[in-house]
């Protein structure tokens, strides 16, 4: 087994604090796995805070909200922290903050939530754009309409990449609201019961969900610290014992997984009629003078956001959207936070690692460490001949793209970097 180094100790007892809100904001229609949103407004609209600016008709989407009131400035293609350029909506904010009349700035009660019917929430899920913020992006309102019966729900609050510490915050300062959150999600599914699951690194957390949850029926999973112990399939063996099947998802075994920041997400959305305009953020690394974890409006620039935690002591030789394993590198800093951006983390180059396209050794040890049980370098050696059809044979579409196989890579080639290509590859086909 390989231990990372963890690197949370710049942010991990930093309490989160609001980044400030900038002048302009950048928010791509495209925020989500699935289809990429419409416009719902042009240039020289006057905006609210939480109004709908990006839907479909239908199909696999989330809608998309202004985090600002202010003016549509322009439409157009922007940087994206995934998809390198996206159409999105500039919005000059206005400095008001003008929220729609829906959105409660008090909690509602429990007696009014007690009475919504499942399509009801299901819809608030929805009209919110909540999405899985663990990274994955999903739509939550398709997720939790799932093809088969589930028996178990598990809450993530693994975050087993190094310098993250959103999921670890937000556990110890919202640990209430999160379970709000998950009993709502419960409510949806049919589910009595839900599993917190955190790994033994996290003790602060563990002892506020211990107390929290000392009274319910609900159950804390305190699992050994592991990479990558935080994608579903792995929190479903270390929780269940229970085995994800190839090409399966979790539904398939009876088990539904959410992150702890999503089913945060779920409870502002219902108590207090809030969209999903805004979300936690580790801001990192070794360049900052004063890291952090910061309620960040969607479509804040790095470039803005440095306000809040520079100045910069050296420059960055790298810029990561997420953590340094399955995080993407970025071109520019005036690149927006997103809804899936957890953390963005600023490398020195006295840090990086010097990929090399050397011939595989043949050790096998990407083979032995492959949490998906996959192989690696077979996968690789297939896409650097361009023979994606031998990739798939080998089971391309199983890897959870965690870096493990470029990590312990004595020849130091780019395992994950040539998979990722050959995925895409094979997506375009």
């Amino acid at each position: 087994m390989v231990r990372l180094e963890e690197n949370k100790h710049s942010t991990e007892h930093k309490p989160i604090s609001k980044a400030a809100v900038p002048g302009r904001l950048i928010i791509p229609l495209s925020q989500h796995f699935g289809d990429v949103c419409i416009p719902r407004v042009k240039a020289g609209d006057e905006v609210l805070l939480g109004q709908v600016i990006g839907s479909l008709e239908k199909g696999l989407f989330s809608p998309v909200h202004s985090s600002v009131s202010g003016k549509v400035k322009l439409i157009e293609n922007s940087p994206h922290p995934v998809l390198g350029s996206a159409q999105a909506v500039i919005i000059e904010n206005d400095l008001q903050d003008n929220k729609l009349p829906e959105e409660k700035s008090k909690e509602i009660s429990q007696a009014e939530i007690d009475v919504f019917s499942i399509d009801e929430l299901k819809k608030i899920i929805f009209d919110a754009g909540i999405v899985g913020l663990g990274g994955a992006t999903f739509p939550t309102h398709v997720k939790l309409s799932p093809p088969n019966p589930v028996q178990h729900l598990i809450i993530n609050g693994v975050e087993c990449e190094p310098n993250l510490t959103t999921d670890f915050r937000l556990m110890v300062e919202k640990p209430k609201e999160i379970i709000k959150g998950m009993e709502i999600v419960l409510k949806v599914l049919g589910l009595e019961k839900g599993m917190v699951a955190i790994e033994d690194n996290k003790q602060e957390a563990i002892e506020i969900f211990n107390n929290e949850l000392k009274d319910t029926i609900h159950e804390l999973k305190v699992l050994k610290t592991s990479y990558p112990q935080g994608g579903e399939k792995q929190v479903i063996q270390s929780v269940l014992k229970r085995e994800v099947p190839s090409g399966g998802l979790p539904f398939d075994v009876g088990v539904m997984v959410q992150n702890v920041g999503t089913m945060y997400a779920v409870y502002e959305a219902v108590y207090k009629s809030k969209p999903l305009y805004e979300r936690v953020v580790t801001v990192t690394g070794s360049c900052l003078e004063n890291p952090g974890n910061f309620l960040v409006r969607i479509g804040t620039t790095v470039r803005d956001l440095l306000n809040d935690c520079g100045p910069l002591k050296k420059e960055p030789a790298k810029i990561i959207f997420g953590g340094p394993m399955m995080g993407i590198a970025q071109a520019t800093i005036d690149v927006p936070i997103v809804k899936g951006t957890s953390g963005i983390v600023f490398f020195s180059k006295e840090e990086l690692t010097q990929r090399e396209n050397r011939p595989c050794c043949r050790c096998a040890r990407c083979v032995d460490e492959c949490p998906a049980r996959i192989m690696p370098s077979h996968i690789s050696m297939a896409v650097e001949q361009e023979k994606f059809e031998v990739a798939e044979e080998y089971d391309i579409s199983d890897c959870i793209e965690c870096g493990l196989c470029s990590y312990v890579c004595p020849a130091r080639r780019d395992l994950i970097g040539l998979i990722k290509y050959g995925k895409s590859r094979l997506k375009a086909k």
